[in-house]
């Protein structure tokens, strides 16, 4: 068996989900365990839709995480946030959502995602939710990094 035979989609022509589903995301092993490093995910063009009116909203995600064993492979990653475009939820949710799945996927040392949603009715909202895993030394981390969101500037 190859080093990456679990993975499913990378590689393929895979249909693009139309509505929410977790059991698309995939793992590969994390080549280097013994050190801790952040991953950044940058995924610019993540929609999702209001729950009340069904209208579209516009976010780029920044999900950071500090591997343990697993790591999110992107091409499932992409699919899995194709399907919430016609997932109604609010932003908050979402982020929350989006941060417990990838949780519960890869049991991360530590792992957060900020929403930079584009503004409707003249307000932006930008949800930040993290986590770390208290079999780790994360917890100040957490704290620290909940607070630096606070941009009174913004």
């Amino acid at each position: 068996m190859g080093k990456h035979d679990e993975l499913t989609v990378l590689g393929s022509k895979t249909p693009v989900p139309t509505d929410y589903d977790p059991s698309i995301l995939e793992t590969f092993e994390n080549a280097h365990p013994e050190r801790d490093y952040f991953v950044t995910l940058r995924c610019p063009e993540f929609t999702t839709l209001c729950p009340l009116t069904g209208q579209p909203d516009f976010a780029t995600l920044l999900i950071n995480y500090v591997p343990n064993e697993r790591m999110v492979e992107s091409k499932s990653l992409k699919l899995y946030l194709f399907g919430f475009r016609n997932h109604g939820d609010f932003h908050e949710d979402v982020t929350n959502i989006i941060l417990d799945d990838l949780k519960d996927l890869m049991k991360p040392k530590y792992i957060e995602v900020k929403g930079l949603f584009v503004p409707r009715g003249g307000i932006a909202i930008h949800p930040f939710a993290n986590w770390a895993n208290p079999d780790f030394d994360y917890d100040e981390v957490a704290r620290a990094r909940m607070f630096e969101q606070l941009d009174l500037n913004a």
